[in-house]
C-alpha cells in the first residue's frame, strides 16, 4: 500500500467567534492528488496555511511522512514544496537566478544547487529561457518557475494553491501535466483550484469544504454517487420512436424514456456498459441511430448540492 504522506485529524481555527476551520481531517497518500474545493470564503487558505507551518492551529495534529509538523519544525518543512497563489518571484533577475536564490534557503549550493535548478528548468519547460529576466516572461511562464521553486527541495508533500490562475491555455495545460507527472513520480499533491474542470482532469480524490468543514470526500465515482442521480442519454435517430421507446422501457437499466423531435432520450444507471444493449434494442424496434450523447453527473453537480454554490462564488 502507498504510504501516507499527508495526514491531518481535528484540524480548528478559529478568529475570536468566527471558526474558520472546525473537525478538519485528511489524508494524501504518495502518487496521489487530492483536490480541495470550496467557495470563496470556505477556509482552503487557513486550512493550507496550517498544513504547510505558516499558521497555528488552535486543535488538532498534522503529520508529514509521518512525523509531527507545526510551525515551530524546520525538519518537516523540509518536506514540503508550497505554491501560493500570488507569485513570489524577483522580476529583475533570470530565471535561473531566482530558482538559485531560493535553492540557497534551502540550504543548496556549489554543483549541486546548479544542477538541481537545471533539473527544475526542465521539469517546468523553461530551459531555453533560463537566462532571461522574469520580467519578460508571459503569465504562464512565471506560474511555471514560480511551481518549480516548490520543486528545487525534492518535497515528498507539493502544496499547490490555484496554480493556474490567470495563464493561457497553452501554459495551463503545461502545468496540468507537470502536475500530473510529479505525481506519477511518488510525489503526494493538495492541489486547489477554481476550475472544476481541473479537479476533473487532475485528482484522484476530492475533498469539498465550506463554512470550514468537510462535506464530502472521495473519488469523482464516489461523489456522484451521492447525488443519486442517473446518466442522462441522447439519441438521435430516425424511425419508429415510439416503438424503440416502448422497448427501452422495458430494460432494466432504464428508468424513463421520452420521445423527442429529433430522437429519445433516456435517463440509465451506468449509462457507458448499458450502451451496447441499448442501441441493440433501437435497431431491432427498427429506429436507426445517427449520435449518442451522454451527460453524467459530474463534481460540479455534487458541489452545487452540497454548498449551494458555484465553485467561483
Amino acid at each position: 500500500m502507498a504510504e501516507v504522506v499527508l495526514r491531518c485529524e481535528g484540524l480548528r481555527k478559529a478568529y475570536g467567534t468566527v471558526v474558520a476551520i472546525d473537525d478538519l481531517g485528511i489524508e494524501i497518500t504518495e502518487g496521489e492528488t487530492y483536490g480541495l474545493l470550496g467557495p470563496n470564503g470556505a477556509g482552503k487558505t487557513t486550512a493550507i496555511s496550517m498544513i504547510v507551518g505558516i499558521l497555528a492551529r488552535d486543535a488538532g495534529s498534522v503529520t508529514i511522512d509521518g512525523q509531527p509538523h507545526d510551525v515551530h519544525r524546520t525538519a518537516t518543512k523540509r518536506l514540503i514544496g508550497y505554491v501560493p497563489q500570488e507569485l513570489a518571484l524577483y522580476p529583475d533577475l533570470t530565471g535561473r537566478e531566482n530558482l538559485h536564490f531560493f535553492g540557497r534557503l534551502h540550504g543548496l549550493s556549489g554543483r549541486e544547487l546548479r544542477r538541481r535548478g537545471d533539473e527544475v528548468l526542465d521539469v517546468v519547460g523553461l530551459s531555453d529561457r533560463a537566462g532571461q529576466r522574469v520580467r519578460t516572461y508571459s503569465g504562464g511562464m512565471s506560474r511555471r518557475l514560480h511551481i518549480g521553486v516548490g520543486l528545487l527541495n525534492r518535497p515528498r508533500l507539493l502544496v499547490l494553491d490555484e496554480p493556474t490562475v490567470g495563464v493561457d491555455p497553452q501554459s495551463r495545460n503545461a502545468i496540468l501535466d507537470n502536475v500530473r507527472q510529479l505525481a506519477g513520480q511518488g510525489m503526494a499533491v493538495l492541489y486547489t483550484t477554481h476550475y472544476m474542470e481541473e479537479a476533473e482532469r487532475l485528482c484522484d480524490r476530492v475533498g469539498i469544504i465550506d463554512s470550514g468543514r468537510l462535506r464530502a470526500e472521495g473519488t469523482r465515482r464516489d461523489l456522484v454517487t451521492m447525488l443519486d442521480r442517473e446518466d442522462e442519454v441522447e439519441l438521435l435517430a430516425d424511425g419508429d420512436l415510439a416503438a424503440a421507446a416502448q422497448a427501452l422501457a422495458e430494460l432494466a437499466e432504464v428508468s424513463a424514456v421520452d420521445v423527442r423531435e429529433a430522437g429519445l432520450r433516456l435517463l440509465v444507471a451506468e449509462a457507458g456498459p448499458n450502451l451496447p444493449q441499448i442501441l441493440a434494442t433501437t435497431g431491432r424496434a427498427g429506429v436507426t441511430v445517427r449520435s449518442v450523447q451522454v451527460r453524467e453527473p459530474n463534481l460540479e453537480s455534487v458541489f452545487l448540492h452540497l454548498t449551494g454554490k458555484a465553485l467561483r462564488d
